[in-house]
């Protein structure tokens, strides 16, 4: 990839299960990035699509050989801005925890909960270099309001907001604990989106969430509990109308960052420009670029 493409900012997309590949994609390439915390889930696939630069990963790798708390987040976040990445949808399969939301209605949602507790994988900052940044709105509105513009006219139950509850696996939800996530205002239940959602964050990238729903958990007992065979079979049914989001969407996505997302870092970085070693430094090149490039 010359200079020049890594310049152009690019569209990323993250693909869940059932989402390995997106067809359509014109000077297609497949590249592989080292990053300073690993290697990400494969290798990232650009091309263009209606002429704009898009970046596409598969979060468990091609074939699906990467459980959810296996996946390297900051490889994969790492990677994507590396190569010029300022938007980003993650797709990603989940459970319902409203009535309302059932199985292959499509949600773009709002707002998180982080049950996760690897906190300290899912940050780019420490090693001598301490950031903290806004998150009380972890979706950017800007990406969020296009993504909903496109799915409107081709997804038939589409819901505008929802708060997903992101919780460590691979072992689904008890009933309990489902109970108890609905209890916390939980709308939807998934195992990925929030360490993605933090990182973008950091790296001062546009993202949003393209949820599909697969099952309703376990907490509706008149429901058979979830099981894999359930998650694909409705995955298969809504990948075909999630790719067809995507490409609808491509061509609003604006062509130059300038959402609140693009300068996440203004004010966050709490260590002073001449204490920073020169080795993270390094490491987070690609994220303080912007911050570089305007230092005194």
């Amino acid at each position: 990839m010359t200079g020049s493409e890594k310049a152009e900012p690019a569209i990323g997309v993250i693909g869940g299960s059932g989402l390995y590949e997106m067809e359509g994609i014109e000077d297609l390439d497949r590249v592989a990035v080292s990053t300073p915390f690993g290697d990400p889930s494969d290798r990232i696939v650009t091309g263009r699509i209606a002429g704009r630069r898009l970046c596409f990963l598969p979060r468990h790798g091609v074939g699906h050989k990467i459980l959810p708390h296996e996946i390297n987040h900051r490889a994969n976040i790492w990677a994507l801005r590396s190569l010029g990445v300022r938007w980003l949808v993650s797709v990603t399969a989940v459970g319902s925890l409203r009535e309302e939301m059932p199985p292959r209605d499509i949600v773009v949602p709002d707002q998180l909960i982080d049950r996760t507790g690897t906190g300290a994988k899912h940050t780019f900052f420490g090693n001598g270099i301490v950031a903290h940044v806004g998150f009380a709105d972890p979706y950017c509105a800007d990406l969020r309001d296009v993504l909903i513009r496109a799915a409107e006219p081709l997804a038939p139950r589409l819901h505008k907001k929802g708060t997903y509850v992101c919780m460590n696996g691979p072992a689904f939800s008890t009933r309990a604990e489902s109970h108890m996530h609905r209890m916390l205002g939980g709308d939807l239940i998934g195992m990925t989106n929030a360490p993605e959602a933090r990182l973008a964050r950091e790296a001062e990238i546009s993202a949003a969430a393209l949820a599909l729903v697969t099952d309703y958990d376990c907490w509706l007992e008149e429901e058979e509990p979830v099981d894999v065979a359930t998650v694909v079979e409705n995955l298969n049914a809504n990948s075909a109308l999630a790719k067809q989001i995507l490409r609808t969407m491509v061509p609003h996505v604006p062509e130059r960052p300038a959402s609140a997302s693009h300068r996440a870092l203004d004010n966050s970085i709490f260590t002073a420009r001449t204490a920073w070693p020169e080795q993270t430094v390094k490491d987070l090149a690609p994220i303080l670029e912007r911050i570089e490039s305007t230092a005194p």
